[in-house]
């Protein structure tokens, strides 16, 4: 631990020590002369030279000390360091522990504001991952922190946490797989002219190979002029020209479309890259229009221009375009153990003002009790 001061400019207030010094030296005495008749006859001698001389030096030195006291309050003390460093276990909700086998150690739920694990077992969805982060920048570096869990985490990330110390990673029960969710295919509504009625194979070829083997292979492939779907659906504008008011509305409203490359956007639309070939080569990019999502093409849907329709793969790239995938966020604990070389925080400094401000409160009572006591004193 070391103490620092996050303003010490404030100790020029130190100065002020001085203002007690020159009171007690300035001070004349406040003892009252009498006169005795036989002294007026003698003839005055010289007088000794005065020497400097401090009354009441205890209460001199208590009021020096309350002024330093303040100025050091003034520069706001603080003490780095000074966090607990007592084991520390999380209880990810669900999980069972035993409090025994922690004696010396606190043991809080994993979730927000960390209570007590004594106190009602949080519900609902947790963000397990962040939660597990926040605790790790929050312990100082020489805290040992041991994570109880249950066999199942929900609330993860992606990718496995990275942590700035090993942490005692503690299952409880037995390791079961956790269910991958696969999300459903999209659902393609088509609205094609007749001169883009070739690149209109490829898009229904795609979403008919997302399908389940049991499920009706129909796509709602119509006109532009026909009604548009709702907003459910992902709409496959292949036509030339300005886009329908209508068109333009509708992902504005909070719809998905993808265009074709000889589709005029709205003005002044920044777009972004969004999917390129292996060669680098830009095939799609988006923006957002409103409250919903614009995708276009970058080159005419043939071979010729876009070898990609050719691939085996083309309709899983197609749906990713359209639906990006989702991180996973349940996942099996055991394969979940967060790494270690994160980046370590630096601990929040301890103020020391509040004891500071009680040591000048109760030095305070005692000046003035010393003060009163020596008026009493002098009293006649």
């Amino acid at each position: 631990m070391s103490m620092g001061l996050l303003f010490p400019a404030a100790l020029a207030a130190l100065a002020a020590l001085l203002l007690p010094l020159v009171i007690h030296i300035a001070r004349k005495s406040e003892q009252l002369p009498t006169d005795f008749a036989a002294l007026r006859w003698l003839r005055s001698r010289p007088k000794p030279r005065s020497r400097l001389r401090f009354d009441e030096w205890p209460l001199l030195l208590l009021r020096l000390v309350l002024l330093a006291l303040a100025a050091l309050w003034l520069a706001q003390p603080v003490l780095f360091g000074a966090g607990d460093e007592r084991p520390y276990v999380a209880v990810v909700p669900g999980a069972q522990v035993d409090q025994g086998s922690f004696a010396d150690a606190r043991i809080h739920w994993l979730a927000p504001g960390f209570p007590k694990i004594d106190t009602a077992q949080p519900t609902g969805q947790l963000p397990i991952a962040s939660l597990i982060r926040q605790l790790d920048a929050e312990l100082p570096a020489k805290t040992p922190l041991t994570i109880v869990t249950p066999t199942i985490l929900d609330g993860a990330d992606a990718d496995r946490l990275r942590l700035s110390r090993k942490v005692a990673w503690r299952v409880s029960g037995e390791a079961k797989a956790a269910p991958d969710k696969v999300a459903p295919p999209p659902t393609l509504a088509i609205r094609s002219d007749a001169d883009h009625r070739a690149a209109l194979r490829y898009i229904r070829a795609a979403a008919l190979a997302w399908q389940p083997a049991n499920r009706n292979g129909e796509v709602d492939s119509s006109t532009p002029n026909a009604p548009l779907p709702d907003k459910g659906h992902i709409l496959v504008w292949l036509s030339g020209g300005t886009m329908l008011d209508s068109a333009v509305d509708w992902v504005k409203q909070g719809g998905t479309m993808i265009v074709a490359s000889d589709t005029r956007l709205p003005a002044d639309q920044t777009m972004v890259p969004l999917w390129r070939d292996a060669d680098g080569q830009l095939l799609a990019e988006a923006t957002v229009l409103g409250k919903g999502r614009l995708i276009r093409f970058t080159r005419l849907l043939q071979p010729s221009q876009m070898p990609v329709l050719l691939d085996a793969d083309f309709p899983s790239q197609l749906r990713t375009l359209l639906t990006p995938t989702i991180s996973p966020t349940r996942v099996t604990a055991t394969d979940y153990t967060p790494l270690t070389g994160g980046r370590a925080y630096d601990q929040p400094p301890q103020q020391l003002r509040p004891w500071l401000a009680i040591l000048i409160a109760l030095l305070l009572l005692a000046e003035r009790w010393l003060a009163t006591r020596r008026r009493r004193s002098i009293a006649p």
